[in-house]
């Protein structure tokens, strides 16, 4: 058996908001939004449709491009996209020190 360095291992009570929304666009996304204590405080946003997930906080949602490149998305779907995350990201709150 291989044997494998672990940088962390660890298990933590997360939340998971499960949404679905559509835009003027009318592209779908199917969300899963985790909250936890590690990634600085970001959030776990996960494309249910397509698997991909990213963590993303207020300020990776001001960097141009960031949705377009991260979810395969038209600028339109993620100018829709960035409108909702806004709402329901909220500021950094870190907590894993």
């Amino acid at each position: 058996m291989s044997e494998f360095d672990f940088l962390y291992d660890g298990t933590e009570e997360t939340t998971t908001r499960f949404v679905c929304v559509v835009g003027e666009s009318l592209r779908r996304f199917d969300l899963a939004i985790t909250t936890t204590n590690r990634f600085y405080g970001k959030k776990l946003v996960t494309d249910l449709q397509t698997g991909k997930t990213c963590v993303i906080g207020p300020d990776d949602l001001e960097e141009e491009g960031y949705l377009e490149h991260a979810y395969k998305l038209s600028d339109e779907e993620a100018a829709e996209l960035r409108e909702f995350l806004t709402e329901v990201i909220g500021p950094i709150n870190f907590t894993d020190i």
